[in-house]
């Protein structure tokens, strides 16, 4: 008996000092935060190279992850306690459209403005459809279903950003996406190797990838995302909701350090380092020089279309503090965008989604200790839309009236 009750007591002091140890490991581990290899993974990837996040305390490991499925796997269980995300990505999954349907992801902070494009295969459309030019591409694709093959188009997840630009184009164009068109899913990294070999005829994505497609000779930009909808808003600060929940100071040391890498991000000479930074391997690994011409707002087109400069519009990051901010109105327009093409049958509770994932109290916290401007304009009317749309967050379910095309 005596030698059983020892086993027991060293058994028991083994476990002791293993939870000892597992808890110092955990108080003294890296924090993981998410990136996928996009221009506008920047704040997350600089605000460890600058040193920012070791400023505010914090050591942090930068992962890159796969592909937006994953990132939403890796948050929602913890393996990574925040993301450089797809801002509807939350809002998504909570809507059970992307993820397990009442699975909270909240959004911190907006990483960027602008900055994404939609490339058309030069094979399909080349000749056909000039820069912004809805009525060549609505023709070059309605041709394409009456001959009974039509058009496959990429986006990055559905739900999200990329989703949404693609399908209000389409609309804009007079193209119906669920009903003319077929939408498939493909990981950012891979949309200029899927179009190469004749996946699909068309994609929205972030940079560098329309510009690298272009350097190739694959694809050309029929437009950029911010001549759908100038301003709008795209990456996001997406956090764990238990580590957002539980371990607030540190939420907010790590909000603080992407927030500032936001606001160096928008002056030219910081761009220009960051363009290098990000191009290596362990990041974007691309061309340097395609990121950097995109970042300076210089879109070589391709296709023969010349080039476009983008001045008070290209991928934005700070803006003042008015690209930060992250407004319930914008969670509501993407609600909308999934009511008018059915990915929700039923209207959501607009106003008590927004609330639950847009954290405004969070970021005025942050945003105040670091003496950043916050904006006043939050539910007020969402304007300049390429449609000429004007959307009330007040009252959505009216807006949706105002599409020539949706789906409901």
């Amino acid at each position: 008996m005596h030698t059983i009750n020892r086993r027991k007591l060293l058994k028991g002091a083994t476990a002791l000092a293993l939870t000892g140890l597992m808890r110092g490991r955990a108080q003294g581990s890296k924090l993981k935060v998410g990136f996928i290899a996009l221009t506008d993974a920047a704040p997350v990837i600089m605000a460890q190279e600058w040193g920012l996040y070791k400023k505010h305390g914090l050591e942090v490991e930068v992962t890159k992850e796969a592909s937006w499925p994953t990132t939403r796997d890796h948050l929602l269980n913890g393996e990574i306690v925040a993301a450089h995300c797809l801002f509807s990505l939350p809002i998504s999954v909570y809507l059970g459209i992307g993820g397990p349907a009442g699975r909270v992801l909240p959004i911190g902070m907006v990483l960027n403005n602008n900055g994404q494009a939609i490339t058309l295969s030069q094979q399909d459309f080349g000749g056909k459809v000039g820069f912004k030019d809805l009525e060549g591409a609505r023709k070059a694709i309605l041709a394409k279903k009456a001959e009974g093959r039509p058009l496959t188009f990429a986006m990055t997840f559905p739900g999200g950003t990329h989703d949404m630009w693609l399908r209000y184009w389409l609309g804009a164009c007079g193209v119906n996406p669920v009903r003319d068109v077929k939408i498939i899913p493909v990981p950012p990294p891979q949309m200029v190797a899927n179009m190469s070999v004749g996946n699909m005829d068309g994609y929205c994505v972030g940079e560098p990838w329309n510009g690298v497609a272009v350097r190739e000779g694959i694809g050309f930009t029929a437009l950029a995302t911010q001549d759908i909808w100038k301003h709008h808003p795209e990456k996001a600060l997406v956090f764990n909701n238990e580590f957002f929940s539980r371990r607030r100071d540190e939420a907010k040391a790590l909000a603080k350090a992407v927030l500032e890498a936001c606001r160096l991000l928008d002056q030219p000479a910081a761009r220009r380092e960051a363009a290098k930074v990000i191009a290596q391997r362990p990041y974007v690994n691309a061309p340097a020089e395609v990121i950097d011409a995109r970042l300076q707002g210089v879109y070589e087109l391709g296709g023969g279309l010349g080039r476009k400069n983008y001045t008070d519009d290209m991928m934005l990051f700070y803006r003042g503090g008015q690209t930060t901010f992250p407004r319930k109105a914008h969670a509501i327009w993407f609600m909308a965008q999934y009511r008018r093409w059915g990915l929700v049958k039923e209207a959501p509770d607009y106003e008590k989604v927004a609330e639950s994932l847009v954290r405004q109290d969070f970021y005025l916290e942050v945003a105040r200790e670091l003496k950043i401007p916050i904006p006043n304009d939050d539910m007020q009317p969402l304007t300049g839309f390429i449609d000429g749309v004007v959307f009330d967050p007040k009252n959505p379910e009216a807006s949706l009236a105002r599409y020539k095309v949706r789906e409901l």
